[in-house]
């Protein structure tokens, strides 16, 4: 008499065989890992109403607004066969890059910068949404190359010009952090996809050659910002204020913080940009020590549910897209707490899903759908490795 075989095991063969029904996808959909999302959109909300002076009009509504349209642009893409999105990963990749020169021709100025375009009503910041099709793009060109055609150098070609166009066009905005962010996602497909180690450090070499070169082109306010971060009292009520508030806030927190709407160099306006860049400073100030590390910790948990992920995706592209994405969150994260709190020199650089701003929000939420498809399509079968 033959034993029936497991529900668990049916819906994975199922799944390797071909596509199946929207109710089993939402079955395998990983809810703990949207409540997760929640709980840091949660504390956003908290820290916005409290840079609103106390109510929710001025920044945390549109948060939470933003953040539900997100939620239903996430849960779409998880439906979505991963095998689909990675045949249309290059088209993705391509309108990224056609709205990174769009935004260079008729951009929105703000703040000495170029970065903005208006899509109807919706502001857009074609860098955010270029680190997801870089990610897209990569994973799309690495996932079926075997270990001997990685090995190749003119193999690597046109994934590294395809790492160098958007940086560069990113740089002309101009956005140093951002494009260096880029860069960096783009290194760590490289490596994830088996580039031997010894082209990185050819790289790195390269990369040290440059740099004096490339810092004597850099705008006066970002070599301020370079100036500030070594020595911020050089300049204590101009280039360096902005850390130097930070780090008072931060410090005044203490262990358990001044209490909610009681942070005194935020409410009393000492703290700039309090509801985007320096928003964690807020919370570190109003919920001290404590619930700085709680906020890190939920934000640590997305970015463990993302490694997870790429270790448990059957084939390379799913792989690659989770460990991509999971270093872009990481890297919105590392950077913002970093600049807070002067490890870094300061760049505009929010945190994700907490603080205010819709292209940041929205570019997220959608790396988090196609992280939830290579999850619930994570036994695809793909098509054999390129030899």
């Amino acid at each position: 008499m033959m034993l029936r075989e497991p529900a668990t095991y049916e819906r994975r063969l199922l799944m390797r065989q071909h596509s199946f029904g929207i109710l089993e996808k939402l079955w395998q959909i990983p809810w703990l890992f949207v409540l997760m999302l929640c709980g840091v959109a949660a504390v956003g909300y908290v820290a916005l109403y409290s840079a609103g002076g106390g109510t929710p009009d001025a920044y945390a509504s549109k948060h939470a607004l933003r953040f539900g349209f997100g939620l239903v642009i996430m849960l779409s893409l998880s439906l979505v066969d991963i095998r689909v999105i990675a045949r249309f990963a290059w088209l993705g990749y391509g309108l990224g890059v056609a709205l990174l020169v769009l935004v260079l021709v008729h951009g929105n100025i703000g703040k000495g910068a170029q970065r903005w375009i208006d899509i109807g009503p919706v502001q857009l910041q074609p860098s955010e949404l270029m680190k997801i099709m870089l990610v897209l793009g990569l994973a799309a060109w690495f996932h079926r190359a075997s270990w001997e055609r990685v090995g190749n150098p003119l193999f690597l070609i046109p994934p590294a010009l395809a790492i160098l166009v958007p940086v560069a066009l990113i740089l002309k905005q101009p956005n140093l952090g951002t494009a260096l962010i880029t860069g960096m996602i783009g290194a760590t497909m490289f490596w994830a996809a088996g580039v031997r180690w010894w082209k990185f450090a050819i790289g790195a070499a390269g990369v040290g050659f440059g740099a004096p070169i490339a810092y004597e082109r850099l705008h006066d306010y970002q070599r301020a910002r370079i100036t500030t971060f070594l020595d911020p009292e050089s300049d204590p009520l101009g280039a360096g204020y902005n850390i130097i508030q930070s780090k008072i806030a931060l410090g005044s927190g203490g262990m358990w913080g001044k209490g909610f709407l009681q942070g005194t160099q935020g409410h009393l306006n000492f703290l700039p940009e309090k509801q985007t860049d320096f928003i964690f400073t807020m919370i570190a100030e109003e919920f001290g020590l404590v619930g700085a590390l709680g906020t890190l910790g939920l934000l640590a948990l997305v970015i463990i549910f993302a490694m997870l992920t790429a270790l448990r995706c059957r084939h390379q592209f799913g792989r690659l897209l989770a460990l991509g994405l999971g270093m872009n969150f990481f890297l919105y994260v590392f950077v913002n707490v970093a600049m807070v709190t002067g490890s870094i020199p300061v760049g505009g650089v929010p945190l994700p899903l907490i603080s205010h701003g819709g292209s940041a929000m929205l570019t997220v939420m959608m790396g988090f759908g196609l992280l939830g498809s290579a999850y619930v399509h994570r036994d695809a079968e793909f098509a054999a490795a390129r030899e």
